[in-house]
């Protein structure tokens, strides 16, 4: 189990993670999200140790998490942290950056274990292809098997999924944490895409100004948002006054219906595949609401909140 507790960073006099305690259960996934600079970079770096707590404490199961005035080398053995610059060795091939920490011991050994992570990560055609000659994506992608390579215990992700094309994100993402999930490692992982939370987190943790301000089951977060903060970060999110309470309605809670108190102006339809978000006005406020055809600029809509 992992435990934080009370930790406190502050770079230079400025307070970047401010008094936040959670556990997390071995082998559960926790997604960490919030706005830029709300300090969920600092956070995964903190519990990696690569910086030293101004107060607090961090515990893997009975063994404490220290910072570089404790440790040589910055960083804990049985944790793997993957940053948003890869830190990749750009003149040898991806095999042998996947390779970079296996034992050379038993060669087959280590070339199926590449191989292994070469088909979770798909790239197994670029296998020697050396890394100078790759998109940041690809890069990406590389980067995820070689912190996988020695199976961590915990797993610390910073937007592992930033550079990846969204054709092939849902099947990489599918296949990382299905291989998560088998080997029971322990997962955080920081994130702007709410795709990753909702189908793939155990746990998010919602970080504002360097605080703690919601944990819990995503479903649970996302279906009860207590904050337009916290309901923002989901997507698109209304602030509509129905029977005199202020309520925060997603554009796929909206439907059509020939009357209701709530009538808007269309301003513009986008086309997002199986079906349109469609801006509209009302009272001088902005609503979205999903339709499945096109609306007229201009044309009228009452729309209510789904039962």
């Amino acid at each position: 189990m992992l435990k934080v507790k009370n930790i406190s960073f502050s770079y230079q006099e400025k307070i970047t993670i401010n008094t936040i305690s959670f556990e997390l259960e071995k082998g559960n996934n926790l997604a960490v999200i919030g706005e830029s600079g709300c300090g969920k970079s600092t956070l995964l770096k903190l519990i990696y140790g690569l910086y030293d707590l101004d107060e607090g404490q961090l515990f893997w199961n009975t063994k404490e998490v220290f910072g570089p005035k404790y440790n040589l080398i910055p960083g804990m053995d049985f944790m793997k942290y993957l940053a948003q610059d890869f830190d990749l060795m750009p003149f040898i091939t991806v095999s042998e950056n996947i390779g970079k920490y296996l034992s050379n011991i038993y060669p087959e050994q280590k070339k199926e274990r590449i191989a292994e992570l070469l088909e979770i990560v798909e790239m197994k055609e670029y296998a020697n292809i050396k890394v100078k000659n790759l998109s940041g994506g690809q890069m990406q992608r590389v980067a995820l098997a070689r912190v996988l390579a020695l199976e961590p215990e915990v797993l610390l992700l910073d937007e592992p999924f930033s550079h990846i094309d969204n054709f092939r994100k849902n099947s990489l993402r599918r296949k990382l944490f299905s291989y998560l999930n088998e080997k029971k490692i322990t997962t955080i992982f920081a994130t702007h895409d709410s795709s990753d939370v909702l189908s793939f987190a155990d746990e998010v943790l919602v970080l504002k100004d360097g605080q703690l301000i919601e944990r819990g089951n995503p479903k649970a977060i996302y279906d009860n948002p207590k904050t337009k903060y916290i309901a923002s970060l989901f997507g698109d999110v209304n602030e509509i006054i129905i029977n005199g309470k202020t309520e925060l309605i997603y554009p796929n809670q909206l439907i059509i219906v020939e009357k209701s108190k709530l009538k808007v102006e269309v301003v513009k339809s986008y086309f997002l595949g199986n079906h349109y978000l469609i801006e509209a006005s009302h009272s001088n406020k902005t609503i979205f609401f999903e339709s499945e055809n096109e609306l007229v600029v201009g044309s009228q809509s009452y729309l209510k909140k789904k039962p």
